[in-house]
């Protein structure tokens, strides 16, 4: 326990650094080594995720400032609802929906239901999905028949938008999102590739991936998405036994294939393994799957193998990955250290960090610390 508190004050520390560090933008990724931010102005995909940083510290320090700090950071995402994008699902989210369910903030609710009504309006019912939208925040072009595992995150999020506000409708289109997605996306192995493209009627023309090493690999996040989501569908949807089973099937094949020392590659099939980038963020992202799995998964004996599978990770990341890793280390504290955010030599230039501190990164793991502190259930979130 005083191993996880001391993470999480570090990481506290690091969020004050920050907001001085980038004003009114928003975090993208760092470098670590000087902590300089790359900030977007209106939060990009991954702008979220900070105000969402914000609504857990109020949950775990009772300071209801940090309550405060969340809805002003969220006025400069509203500008997301006009974007032809399913990733707008994340900053709707985790800046509204977490001030939602952990505080029953009536500002951070109506913030996230006008996105799900943005992000509803996008569904295609031939295709039976809401595809990833011509301003997909991807290193190409992207047309209206693209999707990938990524785009799961919208069901969780459309099904909480549906029961808050008594929209049937959106019920419906999250759960034909995610029947389509899942069984799309997840392989005969149980390992989940991150893209596929569709033709106009919805069949699969081919499967490909925007951030892998290849078009047949696994990369490390398409796995964890692939199991969060599918998991956080379940915990909104209870009544789809077929979504907790992927999420369960795919975080076995996680915990098969991942490195020994908890800390995965960023890709599982880079022929360079083990000289080539780990991913911390891969890894925290799947430490957030496997404790909310560790309270619904089937049987108590699959429950505890998730939580330690979920614990180890968390432990290898903040003693040897969050700064400062040696007493000799000069760095700024709190800083999550070695996420791969994206290798591909088309990404967006404001995308192109193969070792860097990742907002995603910071987010998950505040948020598995309070989990393991006991000042969060992982199925609120």
């Amino acid at each position: 326990m005083q191993l996880w508190n001391h993470a999480i004050a570090r990481i506290l520390e690091r969020m004050e650094d920050t907001r001085k560090r980038v004003g009114n933008n928003y975090p993208h990724w760092c470098d670590y080594e000087t902590g300089k931010w790359t900030t977007t102005v209106d939060g990009d995909w991954t702008g979220g995720f900070w105000p969402g940083m914000h609504w857990l510290a109020a949950k775990y320090t009772g300071d209801h400032r940090y309550c405060a700090q969340a809805l002003a950071l969220t006025q400069g995402l509203k500008n997301r609802v006009a974007v032809e994008s399913v990733f707008k699902s994340f900053p709707f989210y985790f800046g509204g929906v977490l001030g939602a369910v952990l505080f029953q903030d009536k500002e951070a609710t109506d913030f996230a239901i006008a996105g799900a009504r943005s992000l509803a309006a996008m569904h295609n019912p031939i295709l039976k999905l809401i595809p990833l939208g011509a301003q997909a925040e991807e290193g190409e072009n992207v047309s209206n028949v693209e999707s990938s595992i990524d785009s799961l995150h919208a069901s969780p999020f459309l099904l909480w938008a549906a029961e808050v506000s008594g929209d049937e409708k959106m019920r419906q289109i999250g759960q034909q999102h995610a029947a389509s997605v899942i069984p799309l996306h997840q392989r005969k192995d149980n390992s989940f590739i991150q893209s596929s493209t569709l033709d106009a009627s919805g069949r699969l023309v081919r499967h490909h991936t925007h951030k892998g090493y290849s078009d047949t690999s696994t990369w490390g996040r398409a796995q964890v998405w692939g199991t969060l989501f599918s998991t956080m569908g379940y915990l909104r949807a209870r009544e789809e036994t077929s979504w907790l089973d992927a999420a369960q099937r795919g975080a076995d094949w996680w915990i098969a294939h991942v490195p020994k020392d908890h800390v995965a590659f960023w890709d599982f099939d880079d022929p360079a393994i083990p000289n080539t980038e780990r991913d911390t963020a891969a890894t925290v992202a799947a430490s957030s799957a496997l404790l909310k799995l560790a309270k619904v998964a089937k049987d108590a004996a699959t429950r505890s193998r998730y939580q330690a599978a979920a614990e180890a990770p968390i432990e290898a990341l903040v003693t040897k990955y969050l700064t400062p890793t040696s007493p000799g280390d000069k760095r700024i504290p709190g800083i999550l250290t070695e996420s791969c955010f994206n290798k591909r030599v088309d990404s967006r230039p404001h995308d192109a960090a193969s070792k860097c501190e990742f907002l995603l990164s910071d987010y998950y793991l505040l948020e598995c610390l309070l989990v393991l502190t006991g000042k969060l259930d992982p199925t609120e979130v």
